[in-house]
């Protein structure tokens, strides 16, 4: 009975450390500037069976440490997959990050690490959701970061609508879509297809488990309106500091200590402005520099100065600056802080030279508020990607077998 006891409690435990959610997890002070993208510049790894993922970060301290990675196969909802390391990777992951490189004429010292899969070590084989790790040479996880891998079996057609609701009709955009499974046989889509719908390669505001509204034939059609529904957010504010020493529309002035310092001119409330197109990536960031001709190891860091008007609308909620360059996490790093002698918000990023899209969210415990500062509007301009994933009985994992997207700069009534 006590070895039966005994068995049944480390089965327990087992299914309890299988299905632990794997999410990113973000680096250390030291590590900066992660870049991790696929054959296209949106960092968001989205690649089919074969084609290369490419990884890059620096480390400030430039001691040349030893960093390692590592695969993982995950499920639909981000939990390990059964699948053992060989179903999945052809070769052997766990291997030393071997191209790296010091920077060189910076005021800034830092080590560069590059990274592409497949390389010499491993090869991927199956479709699905991915985690890499990073490991430092203590095998102590530095960060993580996800990508997907798909087949083309079906095809995706999406729209984006203005909402219904009238509560909501301008502030949210609804996704509608239809997936085209000819010539690849679903018997019981209901339960066989999973969709993720996913507003600009962001994760927590992501929309799953959807089931299709209905069939026609080889079509199954997601025509929502709430379950679908996003708020349209507003445009990023954006800057460049690709030319050292050259303000511009974004920056006010810039002087030179340690490091140089970029002042951005002070930002404004846009939640009860008309809304207003200017161009943005979404989000994401570009590294680029004019003082060199290879930005991975001669951009400079620089501090980049930001500062926001406090008011009502703010009251106690804490201020963050948002984005992708710090795959937008909400740290000390980034949290604003009051300045009481010109009653102004502000924070200093050292960041790398290059474009940086960045808005303002504010934080109540662990609510977060994410367009209170900048507004909603059914007019902005949102990227969205449908993944469609597949599970047959009696498969071992789940397999990522088309994807769509849309845009809605061509959103309609």
């Amino acid at each position: 009975m006590r070895i039966f006891i005994k068995h049944f409690i480390c089965l327990f435990f087992l299914q309890n450390i299988v299905a632990q959610v794997q999410e990113e997890v973000n680096p250390p002070d030291n590590i900066k500037s992660i870049i991790f993208k696929g054959p296209t510049e949106d960092q968001f790894p989205i690649i089919k069976i074969g084609e290369p993922i490419y990884l890059e970060f620096d480390d400030i301290l430039a001691n040349e440490q030893d960093y390692y990675y590592k695969v993982t196969h995950c499920d639909y909802d981000w939990n390990k997959s059964t699948l053992l390391k060989s179903q999945y990777l052809d070769g052997v992951d766990n291997q030393r990050i071997t191209d790296y490189e010091n920077s060189y004429t910076t005021l800034e010292t830092y080590s560069n690490y590059q990274l592409t899969i497949p390389n010499d070590n491993v090869r991927l084989k199956v479709s699905g959701n991915y985690l890499l790790e990073v490991y430092n040479s203590n095998y102590e996880l530095q960060f993580s970061r996800r990508f997907l891998v798909y087949k083309d079996l079906v095809s995706v057609a999406a729209t984006i609508k203005r909402s219904r609701d009238f509560n909501f009709i301008n502030e949210k955009q609804v996704v509608q879509f239809n997936i085209q499974s000819s010539g690849f046989k679903l018997v019981n889509p209901k339960k066989e297809v999973k969709v993720t719908i996913l507003q600009n390669y962001y994760w927590p505001t992501a929309i799953q488990d959807i089931a299709p509204q209905y069939t026609i034939g080889n079509e199954l059609v997601y025509k929502y309106d709430q379950e679908t529904a996003f708020y349209g957010g507003n445009e990023y504010l954006l800057f460049d500091t690709s030319d050292l020493r050259a303000p511009s529309s974004q920056i006010s002035r810039i002087d030179l200590t340690d490091l140089y310092n970029h002042y951005l001119f002070s930002d404004a409330f846009r939640n009860d402005k008309p809304y207003s197109y200017f161009p943005d990536i979404n989000g994401d960031f570009v590294i680029r520099t004019l003082q060199g001709d290879n930005a991975s190891r001669e951009a400079e860091y620089t501090n980049v100065h930001f500062s926001l008007p406090y008011n009502e609308f703010i009251a106690l909620d804490d201020v963050y600056i948002f984005g992708k360059y710090n795959n937008y996490a909400l740290t000390d790093e980034n949290k604003m802080t009051y300045n009481e002698t010109n009653g102004m918000l502000e924070a200093t990023l050292k960041m790398k030279q290059g474009f940086y899209n960045y808005k303002y969210v504010l934080k109540n415990g662990q609510e977060i508020k994410a367009n209170v500062v900048g507004g909603n509007f059914h007019f902005t301009e949102n990227n969205y990607l449908i993944l469609v994933y597949y599970r047959n009985f009696g498969d071992m994992y789940d397999s990522l077998i088309g994807i769509g997207s849309a845009n809605s700069r061509n959103i309609t009534n």
